[in-house]
């Protein structure tokens, strides 16, 4: 198990293109390769294959054709049954020696010569016909040689013919039997001629056929990469396309002999080497001549085809890793080279080093992850600020309501006692007036939480209001105009009774007559809006565009006695988000509406 984990550990590679590069030449090369010699070697089993079938065809045919021929040579060889002229001439010459004889005689001569004649005119590839009687050799006029018959009983293939007593004998490639001025190599086919309807022997034909012959059968099928072979009945050689096999007693170097007699088979199959090559062997013996016919070629040979593709595959192969390796490169160049420089800069932002250069003018997907990640660091150094911004504005609220809460309390309490005083003094529009504001005071200091519901601060702006209506008596009328449950939705503290104030400051009061002020909210798929609504005279267009402006923009209201509206704009947006905030619309002579945008959590 724990070699398994160092194994794993091995190749787990830092960089992604090391990575993928392993993973395809796990997942494509190695596969390419195994299934490259997986055909390989089915290919060069299949080009054997299809030699070998080719192979045995292509000898059936030859084997057929050798015996065609020589079925031709035996039959004419049996026209000397059947010619009369020549039996009566075989039977009667030689017999008398006087003058009239030897007329006869010659007549006897010239009809054995003329059978001969007839015999190399239909017969193809004859080299030369020869009938032997006694110590008598008889051949065409056409050809002149130099015979000698001394010793013919002697000779073993007339010995060899003689025992066959009529039938066919073959008999392999041999210097011509009797012409000793003769070079070229014959194969030859003898058989007793025997007096008609008797076993009675009156000579022997012999018929020389050149080895131009098979030449000429093989032909079709002989190359410079295929060889033949072709050996008698007893292992001798008939015929071999390459001389320098055959050794000087007639024999195959190769010792093919013990294999085709093991087979036991008048055709089979199998390999043997050739001058130290391996190399295929197939053959076919024929049943009249019982000649065998062996075709041989070297394995390489078979396989060149296959061979070529090894080479292919071998290309494939070393292309394949070349691809790999310039795929591995690009990859590091477009993918991997950006990816660590992105790392790089990830890891100096999170150190809080915010000076990145992350432009890029790539149209991919980097170049959008780099414009990304540069908006990001932008919009964090924003938010950095933004609430270190807040937290000093925060900090230092906290410290000016401290500051100022013994005002209130001073306040607070001294208005009690103006309130008792005015009791006693039977002056109760002046206590009840005074008690307001005491009550007001006290909500102010006594609430030391950030968000309160809604109903909390109405009830805040419901006094103030009736401190107003007493300074302005009915001038001022007040409505409110609230959406269902909205009433318990969190809000800001204190972040309406600005927004009334300004509405009866700026817009209520400079107007002449009567003026009204509603508070009333809707509810917006999730977001609570409140607007404070006054039909006061108005603000004028360039103003309204200047106080959304300075809504938006981010000035520092830290060391401003009046923040007001701003002030309002920005705790919002700090504890509920962006999204949040104040707006505000007004028509010059028409009013003033002030909206108040929160989410609606209750």
């Amino acid at each position: 198990m724990n070699q398994l984990k160092r194994l794993f550990q091995l190749f787990q590679f830092k960089h992604v293109n090391y990575q993928i590069f392993v993973l395809m030449i796990i997942t494509i090369t190695i596969p390419l390769l195994i299934l490259s010699v997986v055909i390989y070697i089915f290919s060069i089993q299949s080009a054997k294959n299809e030699y070998q079938n080719s192979s045995n065809l292509i000898l059936n045919n030859l084997s057929f054709n050798f015996d065609q021929y020589l079925r031709s040579v035996e039959i004419g060889a049996l026209t000397a049954h059947m010619d009369s002229r020549l039996q009566n001439a075989l039977e009667n010459w030689g017999k008398t020696d006087s003058e009239k004889d030897y007329v006869q005689s010659l007549e006897y001569e010239n009809a054995i010569e003329n059978f001969i004649s007839s015999i190399e005119m239909t017969i193809e590839n004859v080299d030369s016909v020869q009938i032997f009687l006694d110590n008598r050799v008889f051949y065409s006029s056409f050809k002149r040689a130099v015979y000698d018959v001394t010793n013919l009983s002697s000779e073993e293939w007339y010995q060899q013919t003689m025992e066959q007593k009529g039938k066919i004998v073959l008999f392999g490639t041999h210097k011509p039997f009797h012409r000793p001025n003769s070079d070229e190599s014959v194969i030859s086919i003898a058989r007793v001629i025997n007096k008609s309807g008797t076993r009675n022997p009156l000579g022997v034909l012999l018929i020389d056929i050149r080895l131009g012959t098979l030449r000429n059968i093989l032909n079709l099928s002989e190359n410079r990469n295929r060889n033949f072979v072709i050996l008698d009945d007893i292992g001798k050689v008939v015929y071999a396309s390459d001389l320098n096999q055959i050794n000087s007693n007639r024999t195959f170097k190769t010792n093919i002999q013990i294999a085709i007699s093991d087979s036991k088979e008048d055709t089979g199959s199998f390999y043997s080497e050739v001058d130290g090559v391996r190399s295929f062997f197939n053959y076919v013996t024929s049943p009249y001549s019982q000649w065998t016919v062996i075709q041989y070629i070297e394995e390489q040979e078979m396989t060149k085809h296959a061979n070529l593709l090894r080479q292919v595959i071998l290309w494939l192969a070393l292309f394949s890793l070349a691809m790999a390796m310039l795929f591995m490169m690009i990859l590091y160049s477009r993918v991997t080279k950006p990816i660590i420089f992105l790392s790089k800069q990830v890891k100096k932002i999170g150190s809080g080093k915010f000076d990145v250069n992350l432009s890029s003018e790539r149209q991919d997907e980097f170049g959008g992850l780099y414009q990304g990640i540069s908006k990001m660091v932008s919009d964090l150094q924003v938010y950095i600020e933004r609430a270190a911004y807040l937290k000093a504005q925060q900090q230092l609220a906290h410290y000016r309501a401290l500051k100022g809460q013994v005002n209130p309390h001073f306040l607070a309490n001294a208005l009690e006692s103006i309130q008792m005083k005015a009791i006693i003094n039977n002056q109760r529009d002046i206590a009840e007036m005074i008690g307001l504001l005491g009550h007001l005071f006290r909500i102010t200091i006594q609430s030391g939480k950030e968000t309160i519901t809604v109903e909390e601060e109405l009830n805040h702006i419901r006094l103030y209001i009736q401190v107003q209506q007493m300074r302005f008596g009915d001038k001022i009328q007040y409505l409110e105009n609230l959406a269902p449950h909205s009433d318990s939705i969190q809000i800001v503290h204190f972040s309406l009774q600005p927004l009334v104030e300004n509405a009866i400051v700026h817009g209520l009061e400079p107007k002449l007559g009567h003026g009204t002020l509603e508070v009333s909210t809707t509810i917006v798929g999730k977001d609570l809006l409140i607007m404070i609504q006054d039909n006061g005279v108005g603000i004028n267009p360039k103003q309204v565009q200047h106080l959304r402006d300075y809504l938006e923009e981010s000035s520092n209201t830290l060391m401003q006695k009046h923040i007001g509206l701003k002030n309002v704009h920005e705790q919002i947006r700090y504890y509920f988000g962006d999204k949040y905030g104040v707006t505000i619309d007004s028509i010059l002579g028409e009013g003033t509406t002030v909206t108040v945008r929160i989410p609606a959590l209750s």
